[in-house]
């Protein structure tokens, strides 16, 4: 169960420090983190567990690939003159 719990506290750390950049601010993002995670505080079934770290894994790769397209976007404006 430690691993698990080392898991779980590694995702969340690293969702927060993702959520810094948040498009609708840090506050924002940390509350409604906090919240889910203690949705599923009760959760003691290994395979739901594992589910749903799996879940964060894949927002993480979510929110880093809508960072990505606000860099995109960002460089495309400064070098590239609206058509």
């Amino acid at each position: 169960m430690s691993a698990t719990r080392t898991k779980v506290i590694t995702l969340y750390k690293n969702l927060l420090f993702l959520g810094k950049d948040y498009p609708k601010g840090y506050d924002y993002f940390k509350t409604r983190l906090k919240e889910s995670f203690l949705k599923n505080k009760e959760v003691k079934d290994k395979a739901q567990i594992e589910m749903l770290l799996t879940r964060g894994q894949y927002i993480i790769k979510e929110l880093e690939a809508l960072y990505m397209l606000k860099k995109y976007r960002t460089l495309k404006k400064r070098y590239y003159s609206e058509q």
